[in-house]
């Protein structure tokens, strides 16, 4: 009897997993079929071609190589010609389909909280002298540290980040740069249009913990940070390691005389005499990097002036503070000798916990790195040469 009962047991627990299992596909299966339809909507001209066209760049066998080969894919239905003219004569809603990129399921970190990683990648275009607003884009040579200026069309994209160990992530937004472009500038612009659009979509509510933005050392921190300040996000990105930062101006004493100070005693990355004691240290055993060890210092700020991105502000520069953090890792998985990474995080009184939780969201900001190649090696995205010099005009999509 005992045997029996564990055994009808054993067989509910089995069909309810079952049950639970099928509903999950069912439910992903639902959210992928109404974000196709919302897809479909967001093509006004040559939508049929267009949308086959884009299920012939999903299903393909192999890398997208060239436009000819995805009219032979099963899903493509149509003639080339038919392919062609799509391209040159279909129309797209943009503004509809970043409102249904904002709309779908993302993935968040442990703690509930979106992890958005924001970098810019080239579409090199060497040979297109006719193609207009074309910027010189730095790219690696094949020496140490060097870099190959090569005009091209960048991009600043913007991915939602996994939590796991899987390198995918959920691409939200890409916007072209053009000559002249202040990077901190118009990466902010496009930050705060998508996280007004995360928000109505209820992406973020009251109560939530503040989104995330990750960057690289390419982008000026204390300036995306100070831009967004009205929005609940922090900013946390790599700093380079030949910078000086300047610490919180001290109590002043009774009876001085003179005019205050803005900045306290220097803080130099490269003199850790001026560092002191840091305000947190952790020391973390990692599968790849072997023991890492994490201090931050609280309340760091830059010393602003009158130029560049900060040329045009008016009066008194702001003191933008933040929370500057130094990781140190045994050994790399190449085994090359690994340098200190050191970050800035827009908050200020960093505890151990966030010291962690905040260098580890950097070290996923790479994953972003493999959704470049993805669209570039395997979706075709810069395979196409274009002779019109006016196109494209849009984003990778």
């Amino acid at each position: 009897m005992c045997s029996d009962q564990g055994t009808h047991t054993s067989s509910t627990k089995a069909v309810r997993m079952s049950l639970l299992h099928h509903d999950s596909r069912s439910e992903a299966l639902a959210q992928l079929s109404c974000f196709r339809g919302e897809f479909y909507s967001c093509l006004t001209a040559r939508s049929d071609a267009l949308f086959e066209l884009a299920d012939a760049v999903l299903c393909g066998d192999g890398p997208v190589r060239s436009l000819a080969e995805l009219s032979l894919v099963g899903e493509h239905r149509r003639g080339h010609g038919g392919l062609y003219a799509a391209l040159a004569r279909g129309r797209i809603d943009a503004g509809r389909l970043r409102r249904a990129l904002a709309e779908v399921p993302l993935p968040r970190a442990a703690d509930g909280r979106l992890v958005l990683a924001v970098d810019v990648t080239c579409w090199l275009r060497p040979d297109a002298h006719t193609s207009p607003q074309r910027i010189l884009c730095h790219t690696y040579g094949r020496g140490k540290d060097q870099h190959i200026p090569v005009p091209g069309w960048p991009y600043s994209i913007v991915c939602a980040l996994e939590p796991g160990r899987s390198s995918w992530t959920a691409p939200l937004d890409a916007l072209r740069l053009t000559p002249g472009d202040d990077t901190a500038t118009v990466t902010a612009r496009q930050l705060r249009d998508l996280l007004q659009r995360l928000i109505t979509a209820g992406q973020w509510q009251t109560g939530d913990p503040d989104i995330l933005i990750v960057a690289d050392a390419g982008y000026d921190a204390p300036r995306l940070g100070f831009l967004l300040r009205d929005l609940p996000v922090q900013v946390l990105a790599r700093m380079r390691s030949d910078r000086v930062l300047r610490r919180a101006v001290p109590p002043r004493l009774p009876h001085t005389q003179g005019r205050p100070p803005r900045h306290g005693g220097e803080f130099v990355f490269g003199q850790p005499d001026t560092w002191d004691t840091p305000d947190t240290e952790t020391v973390t055993d990692t599968r790849l990097y072997g023991q890492a060890t994490a201090r931050s210092w609280n309340r760091l700020h830059p010393k602003l002036t009158h130029r560049s991105s900060w040329a045009a502000a008016d009066g008194t520069l702001p003191i933008v503070e933040g929370t500057v953090i130094r990781l140190d890792i045994a050994h790399l998985p190449s085994g090359a000798t690994p340098k200190p990474v050191w970050l800035w995080w827009s908050g200020t009184d960093a505890t151990p916990a966030d010291a962690d939780r905040l260098w580890q969201a950097y070290l996923r900001r790479f994953d972003i790195e493999h959704t470049f190649r993805l669209f570039k090696q395997t979706l075709g995205w810069t395979s196409p040469r274009s002779a019109p010099p006016r196109q494209p005009t849009g984003g990778p999509g």
